[in-house]
């Protein structure tokens, strides 16, 4: 990597600029594009307009004054044409790295957005290059153009003329409207890998002649982000801050960056999933007190359980070379003592708690909280480990013990049957059918479906697959609307329809306001339609039953207050302070069980 000429008149020049590249191969990290845009100059099948899309810092703008050099490139004498290797001596390279050539706009959307300002360059797209091969336009952060400019541009974007290039960068692909992107020939930078940067930035400290040990190289590159500009701007904090020290250490950079050391907090983490929480608050406060952001702690945790669930599903990650001994040596050693669920739990855990802390301006107070949680968090068992907690404490009565002698001997189920889910999505316990051992409990289970005879009120199925005849029931004509495809009216008869009489070929309701008045002729109507049958449907002031959706949620209720009363449902609440069931699921082969429970009690 060749600097910049030094010239007694200049200042400065942080590393970043001074760095820059200005030719394909001193591009780091991004070998695909490079290879394509140079067969494509080799071969001589340019497009007319380029699209450099990617995040911060990885050589968006730096490869578009590449490829304006490329292609205006002569030569030392002058005589050259295109070329993917620019000579950095003619005229015309100085000209634009010096960013003074007459023929080479640089544009910066971000400034001007308008679309008088793509008017304006519009109207030199015209004209000829004055001194170059080529005129190039090159338009930074263009996602930030307004509508107008991008619909001003299309035209000429499309059918530009022979000398002319347009060459767009961007963060926000998204942004850009289509119509623009399908015109250009897109080009993805990527982020630049962590040894890919490490071993950059080692060959600019080399070139700077300055000392940093091979770690403190490791940290920049990490909290770069696959930015090289960033990583730059690292390193020349990193040469300020050493001072007159010439060298910089690992120390150094970790204070540097807020940074936690690494093994602290592999101290910290087995402290908080050990459950020693006085030792977890007293690591976390000298943490604190060294000068390490909270937020900063917080994400160190995520990465590190992250680290651990990747060794736990492949040993062979911590053997790679960009591994480090402590990693390696500390992460196997943890991982072994933990389960995926386990890291699970401890991720979403970490991961909520870095949304609240963001939201605090005591994040300090907000971190300690959060460990403490999760330290509690590490005592309570799985829902199978409270299962089976409860089974062998007697938590199940004498009948569930007389069900499950019945169905071990006619060898119904098995462990493997279980349906326990506890945890739901808001994070409150849910109860959905819970069967230790394969038992399922007689008093959790929703009425079944029957017909109004039988049991008046009871729950109505949408989608359910039995489809009775019309004249069966009220509950068979509304299924024969959904089946039927009418969903406007099988709404309104689900929540808006109070049965008053049902007889063949006769029904009488009353609606709610909300129902369409023309409701009772166009039930009619359809009816005789998909029967044959003559159907007559009348409006009555009666008060007439619930609607049937005001029906199901009774019965829903009805089972919810059923499962609340079950022993075994009440000792995982009473183990899980504050949870509440959401939902009860009636299993398939409940009936094969209820056969089972009344043989056991007879």
């Amino acid at each position: 990597m060749a600097a910049e000429e030094d010239t007694p008149f200049k200042s400065y020049r942080v590393l970043a600029r001074k760095y820059r590249p200005k030719t394909f191969s001193q591009l780091v990290g991004q070998d695909a594009m490079v290879r394509t845009v140079t067969n494509a100059i080799q071969s001589d099948r340019l497009p007319h307009a380029f699209i450099l899309t990617g995040v911060r810092g990885v050589g968006k703008t730096s490869t578009a004054r590449i490829i304006a050099r490329a292609l205006n490139c002569v030569g030392p004498d002058g005589n050259g044409g295109p070329t993917s290797e620019p000579c950095g001596v003619c005229p015309h390279c100085k000209a634009i790295t010096n960013d003074r050539h007459v023929d080479v706009v640089e544009m910066d959307a971000a400034s001007r957005t308008g679309v008088n300002d793509i008017r304006e360059l519009i109207e030199g797209v015209r004209y000829r290059p004055i001194d170059a091969r080529f005129k190039i336009y090159i338009i930074d952060e263009v996602h930030m153009l307004s509508s107008s400019a991008f619909n001003a541009l299309l035209k000429t974007l499309e059918e530009p003329p022979e000398h002319v290039k347009f060459i767009f960068a961007t963060t926000e692909t998204r942004k850009v409207p289509v119509t623009v992107l399908s015109r250009c020939q897109r080009f993805d930078l990527r982020r630049v890998e962590v040894k890919t940067l490490t071993e950059h930035f080692k060959l600019v400290a080399k070139q700077e002649d300055f000392k940093i040990s091979q770690r403190a190289i490791e940290l920049i590159a990490n909290a770069a982000d696959g930015s090289v500009r960033d990583g730059l701007s690292l390193l020349d904090q990193a040469i300020a801050y050493a001072g007159e020290q010439g060298s910089v250490a690992e120390e150094a950079v970790q204070e540097m960056l807020g940074l936690a050391d690494v093994g602290m907090i592999y101290d910290l983490f087995k402290a908080v999933v050990g459950g020693a929480i006085e030792e977890a608050l007293e690591i976390y406060n000298n943490l604190y007190n060294a000068g390490a952001d909270p937020i900063v702690v917080l994400r160190d945790l995520l990465k590190l359980t992250h680290w651990l669930t990747r060794i736990k599903l492949s040993s062979k990650i911590a053997n790679e070379l960009v591994v480090s001994q402590l990693n390696r040596e500390r992460g196997v050693e943890l991982a072994g003592s933990m389960t995926i669920p386990i890291l699970g739990r401890i991720w979403q855990f970490l991961l909520k708690g870095l949304d609240e802390v963001k939201g605090l301006s005591n994040s300090s107070q907000a971190v300690e909280m959060i460990l403490i949680r999760l330290a509690y968090l590490s005592d309570l068992p799985t829902p199978s480990d409270v299962i089976r907690k409860l089974e062998d404490n007697g938590g199940i009565t004498s009948t569930d013990n007389a069900q499950k002698n019945t169905i071990e001997k006619r060898g119904s189920y098995d462990d493997s049957s279980q349906n326990v889910n506890l945890i739901s999505e808001s994070g409150a316990l849910k109860m959905t059918n819970i069967r230790p051992n394969g038992l399922i409990s007689k008093h959790i289970e929703e009425p079944k479906l029957v017909k109004p005879d039988e049991a008046p009120g009871s729950e109505f199925q949408v989608g359910a697959p039995f489809m009775p005849m019309a004249d069966d029931s009220f509950k068979s004509v509304v299924s024969m609307f959904e089946e039927k495809k009418e969903a406007f009216l099988h709404s309104v008869l689900l929540n808006q329809v109070h049965l008053v009489r049902f007889g063949a070929g006769h029904i009488a309701i009353r609606t709610d306001e909300e129902a369409p008045p023309d409701l009772a002729p166009r039930m009619s109507g359809l009816l005789t339609e998909w029967t044959g049958k003559q159907w007559l449907v009348s409006l009555s002031d009666e008060e007439g039953e619930l609607t049937l959706h005001e029906q199901n949620l009774r019965i829903k209720e009805a089972a919810l207050d059923k499962a609340r009363k079950h022993p075994l449902v009440q000792a995982v609440i009473n183990t899980f302070p504050g949870a509440k069931i959401e939902a009860v699921v009636k299993h398939p082969k409940s009936e094969l069980l209820d056969d089972n429970i009344q043989e056991s009690e007879n």
